[in-house]
């Protein structure tokens, strides 16, 4: 079948590889997972080597009518939609969830599992190798999207895959990733509202110094926030990038002090 490039659709048809993504959100418990994007079926296929049960999510209505009929006799549900706007409440508590995500709508799934009420436990994401590095960078190199989802989640990287491993291959390569979810955020103790809007206002100048984007963010004078960040612990010369969560985490606390 030909892919449609509006909806990012490259076929990874390596089955070892398939295979090896499908192992590596087991890990013992492994009834119900929910595959994003299941295209041609090909990790589908992986995935009932290890799982019971797939719930799959496809937008492409011709994928989604064709296929029940290449799994007869397995439990699988497809249900044709958004994934965005796929409603998880009726989803099993404890599912995981395994994906070859398109580029282009990576954060967004990432953000819709990591914030609704009924989270996974696993997430296994096949994204673009940059992606997957930002996702599971350290302080020193951390993004607006590392810190979201390291906030909710443990992440580790696994194996990378060429692109000439897709069918069409595409520009870049990517590289499998996990985040084991947290059941409580990290930043479920200082508020999670007032918490993400620091850090947007920490990053909202990447290539200044922290203490010009807080000046400029809360509207106070280089003294005031030079002292806030002299109690956090902080060096406000700094790029956002460098700070760590329990970094931020500091920051607001004195915030919230005042």
């Amino acid at each position: 079948m030909k892919n449609k490039k509006s909806l990012g659709q490259h076929w990874l048809k390596n089955r070892e590889v398939l295979l090896r993504i499908a192992e590596f959100a087991t890990d013992g418990d492994d009834e119900v997972v929910l595959e994003v994007g299941p295209g041609l079926g090909t990790l589908t296929s992986a995935l009932f080597r290890c799982f019971g049960r797939v719930i799959a999510v496809e937008f492409d209505e011709e994928l989604a009518e064709k296929l029940p009929g290449q799994f007869p006799g397995k439990n699988l549900e497809v249900v044709n939609s958004d994934i965005i706007g796929f409603d998880l409440r009726d989803v099993p508590r404890g599912y995981k969830v395994v994906a070859n995500v398109p580029y282009y709508i990576t954060s967004k799934i990432v953000r819709k599992f990591l914030t609704e009420e009924n989270k996974p436990r696993v997430m296994v994401l096949l994204v673009q190798k940059e992606v997957a590095e930002r996702l599971a960078a350290k302080a020193g190199d951390l993004s607006i999207l590392g810190v979201s989802a390291q906030v909710y989640a443990k992440v580790s990287l696994g194996e990378v895959v060429g692109r000439e491993k897709f069918t069409p291959a595409p520009k870049v390569d990517s590289q499998v990733v996990k985040l084991e979810v947290y059941e409580r955020s990290l930043v479920e103790d200082v508020g999670e509202e007032e918490f993400f809007r620091l850090v947007k206002m920490g990053f909202s100048s990447p290539r200044k110094k922290l203490v010009k984007n807080l000046m400029a963010g809360m509207w106070k004078e280089r003294e005031e926030v030079e002292e806030l960040l002299a109690k956090s612990g902080v060096d406000g010369d700094l790029r956002a990038e460098a700070l760590s969560i329990e970094d931020w985490k500091r920051i607001l606390v004195n915030i919230q002090k005042n």
